[in-house]
């Protein structure tokens, strides 16, 4: 049977997904508040309209409408239709969405997106948790979406992607920083050159030795943080990542010295 698939939120995200999910054949309706429309995604006029007779509703709209999606769309929702939050929110988001549908009998399944959606489309890699994961996996694996089960409740799922995020998007932004003061001090394609062989050199080694060195030595990576931050204030580039680096090492260098690490 072709199941009935509700996307709400035709954006980057909603719209890629949702087109690839028309061309396996499935049947797809649609809703987005700003009027955005897919080829062969039947448009419908509001959220309760397009989870009417869904078998799976993939919320894609954002972390600040997703409650306010769920609420709209709660009239026309039946108590065996799965609730598939693909948003980027906090777990603390995601667990009072599921506590909002429960009290209507739906069942929400946590989806964290694990890349971009661009050029993946409905193959972005989907880590999954919740009551509802494994019938999640089983609607969206048929239809070639690529799922995995991550055992726990909702918020687990995107605990992981946002603790991964912490990391990538931290990484992203020391990198930009550095650049920029580079680039301000003339050294900027040596520096590119510098960060592409630290990173390619990068293994748990590595990990275990940026780990244990930081905690080792605090105070020194400290001061060596402090000069850096004045050195991107001297050079008139904003400094950011550089004294909250500087500001953790600092918290660190005086749990030491208290004997409370």
């Amino acid at each position: 049977m072709t199941p009935v698939v509700a996307v709400l939120g035709l954006g980057e995200a909603g719209s890629e997904i949702a087109r690839d999910l028309v061309a396996v054949g499935a049947d797809v309706r649609g809703y987005d508040p700003l009027g955005l429309t897919v080829d062969g995604v039947a448009r419908c006029g509001s959220e309760a309209e397009a989870v009417a007779g869904a078998d799976v509703v993939l919320s894609v709209n954002s972390s600040h409408d997703a409650m306010t999606a769920l609420e709209n769309a709660l009239t026309g929702l039946r108590p065996d239709t799965l609730w598939a939050d693909l948003n980027t929110a906090s777990p603390g988001a995601k667990v009072a969405l599921a506590e909002r549908a429960a009290a209507h009998d739906v069942r929400v399944v946590d989806v964290a997106l694990m890349s971009p959606v661009p050029d993946k489309g409905l193959r972005t890699p989907m880590l999954v948790c919740g009551d509802g994961a494994g019938r999640f996996l089983e609607l969206l694996s048929g239809l070639g979406a690529e799922v995995t089960l991550q055992d726990g409740p909702v918020g687990t799922a995107i605990s992981r992607k946002l603790l991964r995020s912490v990391f990538y998007k931290g990484l992203a932004a020391a990198v930009v920083e550095a650049l920029r003061g580079a680039e301000a001090a003339g050294c900027a394609d040596w520096l590119r050159g510098n960060i592409a062989a630290e990173l390619a050199g990068f293994d748990e080694r590595t990990l275990d030795r940026l780990v244990d060195g930081t905690y080792t030595h605090a105070g020194r990576r400290a001061d060596e943080m402090a000069a850096a931050t004045e050195q991107l204030q001297e050079l008139g580039v904003p400094a950011r990542v550089a004294p909250a680096a500087r500001d953790l090492l600092v918290e660190l260098r005086d749990a030491a010295d208290k004997g409370t690490t």
